[in-house]
C-alpha cells in the first residue's frame, strides 16, 4: 500500500477536501520513521507541524522537574495530536513531551499548510471536533487523579488488562503518574489481602470481585 493511499485510509477527512487541495496538499507532508523510544516532541519545543500517525502509537505525557510523568493521553492511527493543534492555532511552543510507544510512522502536516486547510471547512471541523474528544479524556483524567484515591485507580488498571500482566511496577507507575515505590507497595499489598499473586515482571489476578470493590472505594 503507498503512503498516500494508507494516509488516506487512516484519515479520511482527506477525501473530503477538494480534490485540488488535495492534490496540492499531499507532496507537501513530510513523512517520517522513528524507533520506539524516541522523543518527538518536548516541553518549549516550537511546533513544527500537525502529525497523522500511520503506524505505530504516540504517548504523550507531562513531566516534572523531579522526573515524575503523568500520562495525558495516546495517539493512535487514525488519531492526532491535541496538543499539537493547540501550540500550532496559538502559536505556542509545546507544554508537554511526547514519546514513541512503538517503532512510529507518522506524516507531518507542515505549519503552513496547517494554516492553509484551516480554510477547509471539513479539515476545521475535524480539529475541533478533536479538541472536543481530548477534552473529555482530559476532564475524565483530571477526575480520576482529583478524586480518586491511588489505590482505586491501581485496581482499575490492573483490571483493564485481563487476568495476567506481563509488566513492571515502573510500568504501572508511569501509567499512574506516581513513583514505582508507592506503587510496588500498594501491589504487595494486593497481594497480602490475596487479591493478586506477584512475580518478576508479571502480576497474576486471583480475586478480580476483590480488586473491583477496591476499584470502586
Amino acid at each position: 500500500m503507498t503512503a498516500p493511499t494508507e494516509l488516506v485510509d487512516r484519515y479520511p477527512v482527506l477525501t473530503e477536501l477538494p480534490p485540488t487541495v488535495r492534490d496540492a496538499v499531499i507532496p507537501r507532508l513530510q513523512a517520517i520513521q522513528v524507533p520506539a523510544g524516541t522523543v518527538l516532541f518536548d516541553d518549549h519545543q516550537a511546533c513544527e507541524g500537525f502529525p497523522f500517525v500511520v503506524r505505530g502509537s504516540i504517548r504523550v505525557i507531562k513531566a516534572s522537574a523531579s522526573g515524575r510523568e503523568l500520562p495525558l493521553y495516546r495517539v493512535a492511527p487514525g488519531e492526532t495530536c491535541v496538543i499539537s493543534s493547540s501550540c500550532l492555532l496559538g502559536h505556542e511552543d509545546y507544554n508537554a513531551r511526547g514519546i514513541a510507544e512503538t517503532d512510529t510512522e507518522l506524516v507531518l502536516l507542515p505549519k503552513a499548510v496547517f494554516d492553509e486547510l484551516l480554510a477547509e471547512p471539513a479539515f476545521r471541523s475535524f480539529v475541533f471536533h478533536l479538541f472536543a474528544d481530548r477534552i473529555a479524556d482530559l476532564m475524565q483524567l483530571i477526575e480520576e487523579v482529583a478524586f480518586h484515591r491511588l489505590d482505586q485507580r491501581l485496581a482499575a488498571l490492573l483490571l483493564g488488562k485481563g487476568r495476567l500482566l506481563h509488566t513492571t511496577h515502573q510500568h504501572l507507575a508511569d501509567e499512574l503518574g506516581s513513583v514505582r515505590e508507592i506503587v510496588s507497595r500498594l501491589l504487595k499489598g494486593f497481594a497480602a489481602q490475596g487479591l493478586v499473586k506477584l512475580s518478576r515482571e508479571q502480576i497474576e489476578i486471583v480475586d478480580a470481585a476483590g480488586l473491583r470493590r477496591v476499584a470502586g472505594g
